[in-house]
């Protein structure tokens, strides 16, 4: 039996290029030499205000990327990571706009910090748990910035990123060699994400006046906690907004599971393996995707979370696998953040001591494949734990109907990713 249950891959990049035909020359390569903070002093208070900010972006992005009756599959905490970065280096008016739109409440000097204990509490997961062909459990957070060779960048900006995000600056030369760097970046991205993300930046993406790249990777394969049978899987009905039906895989298995009853939709949580990360199933009633779509905001996620209590579910739902690129220029100007993206305008001299510099795209692409595989071990231990306080009748729950998704990690509430199923055909 195949252990892979979930592999996630996502991939943010920003570029910023300069708004002038030639770097400025600095005599040496500038590198940070500051290790990254291990486990930085960050208050509670400062972590659950960086997560609700995020958990909020989250949402915003989701309204501004939804297309007609099109999957879609997202990281917006990769995409907050990679901005986080970027706003590092931000100022006066360019600063004020990415921080209402990111939703970063905190002030600069205590922002990267909490992100940086996030993320490190993010790379500790999974310790015994079971991912993949037995490899085990693995949720990865890489970041990466890449500068154009004898350009002169701040060094306290340097030192930001290398403290706060262990991104260390890579030197490419952009000015000569163009594909060359385009093709060491996607390579880098390959590599982390297990090969899941390929030409992330596409040709032309990058050219001779681009200045500095910043790239974060988040990889995660996990094994559910309780499996779905294989035998059990059979072809079902999915029903689409359109009226239309496809026949779908669906799996299927009864288990304890923590389930909510809400008006107008139902949740359900799936824990893997180890307990620290879900999935969360937001399932619209019959007819009332539309409607449930159009509130859906961090407010409504918590509220459903909040709700969710341990009971018998007999569970079925498809099999699917979704791959997403986006390209988020045009979301995020249109939720506000029109000066980052505009030459003359920008102000991004925290990172160079000049106005030069300014967003010419972001790109996020992104794999999710979810199927039956998990650990039976775990499987068992959770059915003794969770079952032993069921009703005697199951709840039925057949996701057969357009829903939503998101992975969660469990204590510190961040969102991971968050997955939209119109057709899993």
């Amino acid at each position: 039996m195949r252990k892979t249950l979930m592999a996630i891959i996502s991939a943010t990049l920003v570029a910023t290029l300069a708004g002038c035909a030639a770097p400025s020359a600095s005599a040496d390569e500038v590198r940070s030499e500051k290790p990254r903070e291990a486990f930085p002093d960050v208050a509670a208070e400062d972590l659950n205000t960086l997560n609700d900010g995020n958990n909020a972006f989250a949402f915003d992005l989701y309204h501004q990327a939804i297309e007609g009756s099109e999957n879609l599959f997202y990281s917006p905490y990769s995409i907050s990571i990679a901005l986080g970065m970027t706003y590092a280096g931000a100022r006066g008016d360019t600063e004020k706009q990415m921080a209402e739109v990111m939703h970063f409440v905190l002030p600069q000097e205590g922002l990267h910090p909490a992100f940086n204990s996030v993320d490190q509490a993010l790379n500790s997961r999974g310790e015994g748990a079971q991912g993949k062909d037995g490899e085990g459990f693995r949720l990865n957070v890489v970041n990466a910035i890449w500068g154009q060779r004898n350009y002169s960048f701040l060094q306290e900006y340097l030192e930001t990123l290398a403290m706060n995000y262990g991104a260390g600056l890579r030197v490419l030369d952009f000015q000569n060699a163009a594909e060359e760097s385009r093709l060491t970046i996607n390579g880098w991205v390959e590599d982390k994400t297990e090969e899941r993300i390929k030409d992330l930046i596409p040709q032309g993406g990058i050219n001779s006046m681009t200045r500095l790249v910043l790239t974060n990777a988040v990889y995660f394969n996990a094994a559910w906690a309780s499996q779905f049978e294989e035998a059990m899987t059979s072809q079902g009905d999915f029903h689409l907004v359109d009226g239309g039906m496809v026949q779908v895989p669906m799996m299927r298995q009864m288990e304890g599971f923590r389930y909510a009853d809400m008006a107008g939709y139902k949740a359900v949580e799936l824990p893997y393996d180890g307990h620290e990360l879900s999935m969360v199933l937001l399932v619209p009633d019959e007819g009332g995707f539309a409607n449930f779509e159009e509130t859906l905001d961090s407010t409504v996620v918590d509220r459903a979370i909040d709700a969710l209590e341990t009971t018998q579910v007999s569970l079925a739902m498809p099999k699917f696998k979704l791959e997403s690129s986006l390209s988020l220029s045009e979301a995020l100007v249109a939720l506000g953040m029109t000066d980052a993206f505009s030459p003359g305008v920008a102000d991004f001299s925290g990172m160079d001591g000049t106005r030069d510099l300014y967003i010419s795209e972001v790109i996020h692409k992104s794999f999710v494949e979810v199927d039956e595989a998990g650990t039976e071990a775990a499987a068992a231990t959770a059915v003794v734990m969770e079952a032993t306080a069921a009703p005697m009748q199951p709840i039925e729950l057949t996701v057969d109907r357009p829903f939503i998704f998101l992975i969660r990690d469990v204590e510190t509430e961040t969102v991971l990713f968050v997955g939209r199923v119109m057709d899993p055909s």
